[in-house]
């Protein structure tokens, strides 16, 4: 333990300290410098990276595992060293590395959640090379293909790129990504990261390497867990033996435990008790759906789905009978400034990628078809809090 972090638990341990001390600490869509419990991973994703370090490309590379599995919370630490270390830039890994020197291939994260279009590709890693600012608007995708070509060709500059979350419902596929990085394959490896088996992809797409990054073991998540809850929870509030029955009811998800730790200190923190207690736990356990969404999906959305989906959380069972009666009860509510139409829209888009459910009601014994209602699949007391903090 170091000496800062023995100083923050010293200032935490007031008798009248609240639960939750930080909430970006049990955040699970925050991640972290140091990683825990991923070391293997690490080792093998150095392994593949090795030629880097003689100023040479790796081949393209697929890293795949299961949901809550610390693909890009891992990804991410990596990179944001490999960066600082190889090029001396201290820049955060979502904004890249700058100013990379034409023997040390540059480090660029390119999130598919937001960067789902060959327009988006090429803008996310040329903005991650350049100083200057790279325009959205006013350029086609040719311009910007031609202008990240232009830089990487004439002076051998190279690049590896992660390129998160590829694969998933309605988001960008591999086949997109392998056909939009070919006209500069001589100059960028591609290391792409998803869920899928390699075996369920095609032999055309399945990159030459592969690296599997699979769910946490117990101890493995339990240590995660305390490491979270002693930086962002007053001491004491939460004991070890609700730590590992998190552990085990997540069954090696990372995402879904720090989703109920979350929701739970919160619902502890919020009724003004000095420790989680085992009615909290149960209560954040059963807010985290299972499957759950990926929070970080829902927190790539646009501002005016991400509102209609924090007034969904809020309706009671009456006002969510059918998609009609939800959409109705979401444009009464503050601050929607949006039809009932365009909010029936929006439910239907985000039931389509699995942010929400469709649940068809009971039977009844009148005529037509029986109504469906809208179920959230992501954690809710999470966005909940995080949207409010974000929003005031």
């Amino acid at each position: 333990m170091d000496l800062k972090t023995r100083i923050r638990r010293r200032q935490r341990s007031g008798a009248d300290s609240p639960v939750v001390r930080d909430y970006e600490a049990i955040s699970p869509v925050a991640h972290v410098e140091e990683p825990t419990g991923r070391g293997p991973a690490m080792e093998q994703l150095l392994d593949y990276l090795d030629p880097v370090f003689d100023a040479q490309l790796p081949t393209d590379a697929y890293v795949w595992g299961p949901a809550g599995s610390g693909k890009s919370a891992v990804i991410t630490a990596l990179f944001a060293h490999l960066s600082r270390l190889l090029s001396g830039s201290a820049t955060v890994i979502h904004t890249s590395t700058r100013a990379q020197s034409a023997e040390t291939p540059a480090f660029v994260y390119v999130d598919a959640r937001r960067s789902d279009s060959a327009f988006g590709l090429y803008h996310a890693v040329l903005d991650g090379m350049l100083d200057e600012s790279v325009p959205r608007h006013g350029v086609g995708t040719e311009t910007i293909r031609d202008r990240l070509v232009d830089h990487l060709r004439p002076v051998q500059r190279r690049a590896v790129v992660v390129v998160d979350h590829v694969n998933e419902t309605g988001g960008l596929d591999l086949a997109t990504l392998a056909e939009t990085f070919s006209v500069v394959d001589d100059s960028l490896a591609c290391v792409a990261v998803g869920r899928d088996h390699p075996d369920d992809l095609s032999d055309a797409l399945r990159p030459p390497e592969r690296i599997e990054m699979p769910s946490y073991e117990r101890h493995a998540l339990v240590d995660l867990l305390t490491a979270r809850a002693s930086d962002g929870l007053s001491q004491g509030a939460i004991d070890h033996e609700q730590i590992r029955r998190l552990a085990d009811w997540a069954e090696g998800d990372a995402h879904d435990a720090l989703a109920a730790l979350f929701g739970a200190a919160d619902l502890a923190d919020m009724a003004g008790y000095d420790r989680v207690r085992e009615q909290d736990l149960t209560d954040g356990m059963n807010a985290v759906p299972r499957p759950s969404a990926p929070l970080g999906r829902v927190h790539t959305l646009p501002a005016n789905r991400q509102l209609v989906l924090r007034r969904l959380v809020d309706l009671d069972d009456s006002q969510t009978g059918s998609v009609d009666d939800t959409a109705a009860a979401i444009t009464e509510a503050r601050g929607v400034d949006l039809s009932a139409g365009t909010v029936k829209r929006f439910l239907y888009e985000l039931a389509e990628t699995g942010v929400v459910q469709r649940v068809t009601a009971p039977a009844t014994s009148s005529a037509g078809r029986p109504p469906s209602r809208l179920e959230p699949r992501f954690p809710t007391l999470v966005f909940r809090r995080l949207y409010d903090l974000e929003h005031g």
